[in-house]
């Protein structure tokens, strides 16, 4: 069985390029080609939504001139996904708090965003200045704000109508999670959806995630029972 909605942390581009003594920029770039690749193939296996970390809300505690190299990085690559886009089939949608974004990439994001929203083939969804955390915190304030002027009643906000104000509503929630770079943890990346996700972790670099690696994840994924906290 295939996941019909995959999420990927891609961790392991600055450790790529330290091995082979190269400024961590090197490794961003080389991870924005795996995913540039991979996702053609990820649309190929029948996949109909992928979710990629780009840049975390915390990313921004780096170095600044590490963080100003992988925004002018960005920048370019969704300039190469602009033109993909008039070739191929894909979707592209963004979630974050994307207000923190210098005006000329919004203006990018929202490009992509319109130019692409008819599109029926992969969905891929990229988190820009994306906390799990601070997604919720942006949904609970949200529905305060609905309550307060009376439209919604306090008393009815359930779990369905909590995960409407997620940035990630309408998309069915993540069936596996990827992680590269060997690191076991999530790294505040969609704490809501991800509560029964299957998940594969693998010491491999993100570069270095190939088709074949993919395979293997997904080969995982196909041995899994998915008991949602029942019983088959």
């Amino acid at each position: 069985m295939m996941p019909t909605h995959l999420a990927i942390i891609p961790d392991g581009n600055g450790r790529w390029a330290k091995k082979r003594l190269l400024p961590h920029s090197m490794g961003h770039r080389s991870g924005a080609q795996t995913l540039r690749k991979l996702s053609y193939t990820i649309e190929e296996m029948g996949i109909k939504y992928l979710t990629f970390y780009v840049f975390s809300t915390e990313n921004w505690t780096r170095p600044a001139d590490e963080v100003r190299e992988f925004m002018k990085m960005i920048r370019e690559y969704f300039q190469q996904y602009i033109d993909d886009s008039k070739k191929n089939n894909m979707r592209m949608s963004f979630i974050g708090d994307l207000t923190r974004l210098e005006p000329d990439l919004q203006e990018k994001l929202a490009i992509l965003t319109d130019i692409t929203k008819d599109k029926t083939g992969l969905h891929v969804v990229l988190a820009i200045n994306y906390g799990g955390r601070d997604e919720i915190t942006r949904a609970a304030k949200k529905l305060a704000r609905e309550a307060v002027h009376g439209r919604i009643d306090p008393e009815k906000i359930d779990e369905a109508a909590f995960a409407r104000a997620l940035d990630t509503h309408p998309l069915p929630d993540p069936d596996l999670i990827i992680r590269t770079g060997g690191d076991m943890r999530l790294s505040n990346f969609l704490l809501w959806q991800l509560t029964y996700a299957e998940m594969y972790i693998t010491d491999t670099l993100w570069p270095d995630f190939t088709e074949a690696e993919l395979r293997k994840a997904l080969t995982s994924f196909e041995g899994r029972a998915r008991r949602f906290g029942g019983r088959p």
